[in-house]
């Protein structure tokens, strides 16, 4: 189930954003082609249930579309829903160094 963006409140996007491995995770996804970055791809310093956790929570903030491709859980940011919503706000994580 994805959430649409136009669903999420501010606090909600703070919230998932708040998160370093979050953070990284959406940096890692803005510079792939949509659907082309697994789950299982990103070198995160967590446990795979970890991992898995952080990515539904992006996923239930609107900021993450997935596909399920064969085994493999195939990535989509979705920026442009999510600055319709927060203009702005994606750009400053994404500027973070």
């Amino acid at each position: 189930m994805h959430t649409d963006p136009a669903e999420v409140t501010l606090q909600d996007a703070l919230d998932a954003l708040a998160d370093p491995v979050r953070r990284s995770i959406v940096r890692e996804l803005s510079t792939w082609p949509d659907f082309t970055r697994p789950c299982g791809a990103f070198d995160l310093p967590v446990s795979k249930a970890t991992a898995s956790h952080h990515f539904a929570v992006l996923r239930a903030a609107g900021l993450l579309e997935q596909l399920d491709s064969g085994p493999r859980r195939l990535n989509r940011l979705r920026r442009p829903e999510f600055d319709a919503r927060f203009p702005g706000l994606l750009a400053l994580v994404l500027a973070e160094e």
